[in-house]
């Protein structure tokens, strides 16, 4: 009995020392040591888990344990940084789906996005009209670009603890030495303490280990034509923003039975995401060049091409 007993001490403490660090709360346990199941009994003070917002994409929303978490820190990445408008899209399309959820509540909640100097010169900065266009109120976002990672990692923990940012947005290029588990860890803690979102991107860069609370791989997906009130398509135009969504970490089973890729649509002027619609024609781009015509002719009187380079050396001459 003495040794049954200390062996569920250990696995106890071991539970409790896995769970603190992977940031989650302890589940209860029954007289015999099994965990107990959410509902089962009433639960300790603490132990339930945090707030969460539904996306409206029922695979995205089990995979993420109900959706989108009101605290913590979750991680968007890119394989290659042309990707990063998807990313950044997505990312900022999540700031307005939290700023539409808390109308009718009195709060005007505030929100900064922490830009990395070289995915600037790769794909931009932010464009005030184009926010606007997004769903996202200009007074709402704050933009920064500071020089140096170190820079970048002191402002959102600055932020984080001031309580002032519904959520933060951290870019980041590539995998950086100097943000790894550590300073992964140190964020998360912070976000989790302010009750605040920190919404990490990673552009262009690889999976790697951190203290997220899942990982999104965003990739951008076609869109459709416009949709008119009448419900016919206004033929060439582009219709809503569309993303490619590959769950890479996540905390719920049904993430072993998910697609490859989910593709949904962020509709800018009623700030919420849905699926495509299937019965919409694909948009198919036209086959052969862009701008078609007769090749340019060979160029006449023109000087003779080089000879080619000889295999035997003349050490006679060359001496």
């Amino acid at each position: 009995m003495a040794k049954e007993a200390l062996a569920r001490e250990r696995l106890f403490a071991l539970r409790e020392t896995i769970a603190r660090m992977e940031g989650r709360p302890l589940s209860p346990l029954d007289d015999a040591g099994t965990p107990l199941a959410p509902g089962g009994q009433e639960e300790a003070a603490g132990t339930r888990p945090p707030e969460r917002l539904p996306l409206g994409v029922p695979l995205v929303d089990e995979a993420l344990s109900g959706g989108l978490p009101a605290a913590g820190m979750a991680e968007i990445r890119t394989a290659e940084l042309r990707d990063a408008g998807a990313s950044t899209g997505l990312a900022l399309s999540l700031c307005a789906f939290l700023a539409r959820q808390a109308e009718g509540t009195g709060a005007d909640p505030a929100f900064l996005f922490i830009g990395e100097r070289k995915v600037a010169l790769e794909a931009g900065e932010p464009f005030a009209p184009g926010l606007a266009d997004h769903g996202l109120g200009l007074r709402r976002l704050f933009h920064a670009a500071p020089r140096r990672l170190e820079e970048a990692l002191w402002l959102a923990e600055a932020a984080l603890s001031s309580r002032a940012f519904r959520a933060v947005v951290l870019e980041i290029a590539g995998n950086p030495r100097r943000f790894g588990l550590g300073e992964s860890r140190r964020l998360s803690l912070r976000a989790r303490h302010a009750g605040s979102l920190l919404l990490l991107l990673r552009q262009g860069g690889g999976e790697e280990a951190g203290s997220t609370l899942f990982r999104l791989e965003a990739s951008p997906s076609r869109s459709g034509h416009y949709r008119l009130p009448d419900g016919r398509m206004l033929g060439g135009t582009i219709g809503a923003p569309g993303f490619a969504v590959r769950v890479e970490k996540a905390s719920h089973p049904a993430l072993s039975s998910l697609p490859q890729a989910i593709a949904f649509e962020w509709i800018a002027h009623e700030r919420l995401f849905a699926l495509p619609d299937a019965s919409l024609p694909p948009v198919r781009n036209p086959a052969g060049p862009a701008h078609p015509g007769a090749r340019l002719p060979a160029p006449a009187d023109r000087p003779d091409r080089a000879q080619a380079l000889g295999a035997v050396l003349a050490f006679s001459r060359a001496s």
